[in-house]
């Protein structure tokens, strides 16, 4: 018996990552325990799961300040200078195994005490950052995937109160496509408080790129998106309004004080050049460093422009909310550009790496068998 729903068997599939490194870490296993929701959780059949940079980073750790490269240098390999002490979002070391996948898209098919039977059958989101196990503190969440285990099984257990049901017409892929590259551009967007101005967006044809794009269009901004030349028209459909290559030099392009906000996830070597486009009191914001998280700031240009850095991490409750508003009244749709059996996830995260794709590569669990 799981909460108060009979389920059959009592293992599934599932990807345990083994420890901090390369591919070889994620462990394919089809006999892991199914896990019981507690009070206040759900049981969820996990129907897709999206495949993000923060699954790779974690995997890698990367978030350890003993790392000083860019996501793709120990992407498939590691990195042999992680310190597994703070190799984590919060800084926690982590505990292995763990299942991995910040996405959960699925059907609720158990109920924990304190938690309504209606609930069963709904299909549902999850909010990657989880408040309730931090019992709500300000600036405190965790990651599923990370800080608990997440959608790269059949099943798992979330918090009810953070699982949303959505009505709409998409498929499983592209729902799953949504909780953390759309959280996250979206989280941005409101720290930002952008409304009808001209944002520059870094990495416009990733997961969150690509987020970002469709909605600072849905707020009224002019949109420049950068992006390699090969994949300029997909980004352009996506509704920017220029797309620059990823290699421009901003200035030239686009002149000083030109631009209102900058969505970053790219920073590395073009970073100084984000502040120098901005206006005079204008807003930097970031969620991600894949091309390198060192950078150097000219701190004159920083108070002699007035302008704001934002780094956006926490969500307040609202972010994840209007996102399911959003879908529900069809003002996005995510990309899939390609899915994945389950237990693909190796060669799923390569082609994540290699970044031909436009939009998102989604996970899909084998059938549960009764």
């Amino acid at each position: 018996m799981i909460g108060r729903h009979l389920m059959r068997p009592d293992t599934m599939h599932a990807v345990l990552l083994t420890g901090h490194g390369g591919l070889e870490k994620l462990d394919y296993r089809t006999d892991v325990l199914i896990p019981q929701p507690k009070p206040g959780e759900l049981l969820i059949q996990i129907a897709a799961a999206g495949i993000n940079n923060t699954d790779i980073n974690t995997r890698i750790g990367w978030y350890s300040k003993a790392v000083n490269e860019g996501t793709d240098t120990g992407g498939a390999t590691g990195f042999d200078s992680v310190d597994d002490d703070d190799a984590s979002w919060s800084g926690t070391p982590l505990t292995f195994p763990r299942i991995q996948g910040a996405d959960v898209c699925g059907y609720i098919v158990a109920v924990g005490d304190g938690v309504s039977d209606a609930r069963i059958g709904e299909r549902v989101l999850v909010r990657n950052m989880l408040r309730t196990y931090v019992d709500f503190r300000p600036y405190e969440c965790w990651t599923i995937g990370s800080e608990c285990d997440g959608g790269f099984a059949q099943f798992v257990v979330a918090p009810a109160r953070e699982t949303h049901r959505v009505d709409c017409d998409w498929t499983d892929a592209e729902l799953a496509s949504i909780p953390c590259a759309y959280s996250t551009a979206e989280n941005m967007l409101h720290r930002a408080g952008v409304g009808a101005e001209r944002v520059l967006i870094s990495g416009a044809s990733g997961g969150v790129g690509s987020a970002a794009v469709q909605l600072a269009k849905r707020r009224g901004a002019e949109v420049i998106a950068l992006s390699s030349v090969a994949k300029a028209e997909e980004v352009r459909a996506l509704g920017a309004d220029q797309v620059l290559d990823r290699n421009v030099d901003l200035v030239a392009e686009l002149g000083t004080g030109s631009i209102d906000v900058v969505i970053d996830l790219v920073a590395g070597e073009q970073w100084p050049s984000f502040l120098d486009v901005l206006r005079r009191g204008g807003r930097y914001v970031t969620a991600g460093a894949i091309a390198g998280p060192i950078a150097q700031i000219d701190v004159r240009t920083l108070y002699l422009k007035d302008l704001t850095l934002m780094g956006c991490t926490f969500q307040e409750d609202e972010v994840f909310a209007n996102l399911i508003s959003y879908i529900e009244a069809g003002e996005i749709r995510p990309v899939v550009a390609k899915t994945y059996p389950l237990r693909d996830i190796a060669q799923a995260q390569e082609d994540f790496l290699v970044k031909k794709h436009t939009g998102k590569l989604v996970l899909i669990p084998p059938e549960v068998s009764s």
